[in-house]
């Protein structure tokens, strides 16, 4: 009985990953019907996976079962006959030294590497209001400069497609190694699925796909807003973080508000115009397997089109959202305690 592939699907952060992990944990027994497993008990531990494979000191603190989660997955995994998905964006974060050993972790096994990719101002820009919903106080200039402090999940260590690749990609033959280039507004919203179920071997249209909008992306008033409310909060523990900042605060309430879609300061566009080239000069010289359109990781639209930048959020609109956010919180309290009907739900 010969041991099945071994696909580790390392991110990038904000390429479309919670929608495809939505998928497969979703249809976790359809999957493994189809020929390939998810590991352990759930998408949770996947993540503690990726952070204990780097050997986070405080791991413990986010649950006692969370250190010894690699080892699980791995012992896991290297009792299957059937091909086997490891998947968390924080992955990426790994050394080269942990990423080798990640690989050579799998003996037996036949290791593949997937890369789901964007532009590098998009996955910032998206990275640092993502640092933010998870109860982060630093603005975009300090991530720029480099001067923010927190790991590396929302850092360039994550964000930088090439120095990813480098890192973990050096010991695997290129068609190995897919890049999966996530798909312009103009394509199939089911594109990112397809390719992903390709690489997997698995048929697209068996399964499902969610129809409501994934990890929604807030306004940039409403996400400077949060960054400011971040600022006043006690120390929150991961799960809270997730429950109250995340869920409640950012994808709840403050997703309900009229956004206006933000954008990367324009003196930067050309520091991660060369960081894309990087990339698609790397994967074209390796010869990567390439699903999506690889000129996609260097639109024409630019990440600042069509957007604001985060330093022309007024006090005023500030002092609106706010005040938006605290009559929805009052509702809430007030329905909580029997005294008036939950407020509506729906879009604003």
């Amino acid at each position: 009985m010969s041991p099945g592939r071994v696909l580790l699907h390392i991110g990038l952060p904000k390429t479309g990953t919670t929608y495809l992990q939505q998928v497969v944990w979703r249809h976790r027994d359809q999957l493994a019907s189809d020929g390939v497993l998810l590991p352990g008990f759930g998408h949770r531990e996947h993540l503690w996976a990726a952070l204990d494979l780097q050997e986070r000191r405080r791991l413990a603190r986010r649950h006692p079962d969370a250190p010894g989660s690699w080892d699980r997955l791995v012992a896991e995994a290297n009792g299957q006959s059937r091909d086997v998905l490891l998947t968390h964006e924080f992955f990426c974060g790994a050394t080269a030294e942990q990423a080798t050993r990640a690989i050579e972790a799998f003996p037996d096994s036949e290791v593949h590497l997937v890369v789901t990719a964007r532009d590098a101002a998009s996955v910032v820009s998206a990275g640092w209001q993502e640092s933010v919903k998870n109860g982060g106080t630093v603005d975009l200039p300090a991530v720029l400069a480099g001067t923010a402090a927190g790991g590396p999940e929302f850092s360039m260590r994550t964000w930088d497609l090439a120095g990813v690749l480098e890192r973990w990609a050096p010991g695997l033959p290129p068609e190995r190694v897919h890049v999966l280039v996530m798909p312009g507004r103009d394509q199939p919203h089911d594109l990112h699925w397809r390719h992903f179920a390709e690489v997997l071997g698995v048929d697209p249209d068996a399964y499902d796909l969610p129809t409501d909008a994934v990890n929604p992306a807030l306004g940039i008033v409403q996400i400077e807003v949060l960054r400011q409310v971040n600022a006043h909060l006690p120390s929150y523990s991961a799960h809270d973080r997730g429950v109250w900042i995340r869920g409640y605060l950012a994808e709840d309430l403050l997703a309900r508000q009229p956004r206006e879609r933000g954008a990367m300061p324009a003196e930067h566009l050309a520091r991660f115009a060369e960081l894309d080239r990087a990339a698609t000069q790397l994967i074209s010289a390796r010869g990567f397997h390439v699903l999506g359109d690889l000129s996609g990781l260097a639109p024409e639209e630019s990440a600042s089109a069509g957007g604001r930048e985060p330093g022309t959020v007024s006090a005023a609109e500030l002092v609106e959202s706010a005040a938006r956010l605290v009559a929805d919180v009052l509702a809430d309290v007030r329905a909580a305690t029997g005294d008036a009907p939950p407020r509506s739900r729906g879009k604003d």
